[in-house]
């Protein structure tokens, strides 16, 4: 089955330059997948099958990678990703309350999306800021040593961005 989607110009000549970066195409598979999400938007399923293609690696593969690393937006994740750090060092220092705020104020728990598509509530391992824990990483960003009055805040702020200023 031929794909329907591909690279614009400028994103395959990145991938391109990629390739010469490493010593095997399947180790370009990290970075190549940023290029896709950044590139499409997201990566659900054609978006996968086209990466495996390109790179000449089973689709298997790639979904187990995409799958395993929570950074990467897949398809159905809301605008705003919420991902907030479980391990031992944010777990100590008030996580749960973290993740129990966020459910009552979007009415959402872990691995569900609003109904809106604007935020999608995510635990997840290790995000590298122990020393600034409780914190969560929304998108790109992180947001440490939260105190509940921050979670608030954050959560006002995201939906204020949000598309036509409607709440989560």
């Amino acid at each position: 089955m031929a794909n329907t989607i591909s690279f614009c110009s400028e994103t395959m000549k990145q991938y391109e330059w990629l390739l010469t970066r490493y010593p095997t195409r399947r180790a370009a598979l990290l970075p190549t997948l940023r290029l896709a999400e950044s590139d499409f938007g997201e990566l659900g399923v054609p978006e996968m099958r086209y990466v495996a293609d390109l790179m000449e690696i089973p689709p298997a593969f790639v979904f187990g990678v995409v799958t395993f690393y929570t950074h990467y937006r897949r398809a159905g994740t809301g605008k705003f990703h919420i991902q907030v750090c479980s391990t031992l060092s944010c777990a100590l220092r008030g996580s749960e309350d973290v993740v129990s705020r966020i459910t009552e104020r979007l009415g959402i728990k872990p691995g569900e999306t609003t109904p809106c598509g604007h935020f999608t509530l995510s635990k997840v391992e290790c995000l590298g800021s122990c020393d600034t824990a409780p914190m969560l990483q929304c998108n790109d960003d992180y947001h440490e040593d939260l105190s509940l009055e921050d979670v608030d805040q954050l959560i006002e702020q995201l939906r204020t961005e949000a598309e036509g200023g409607q709440n989560g």
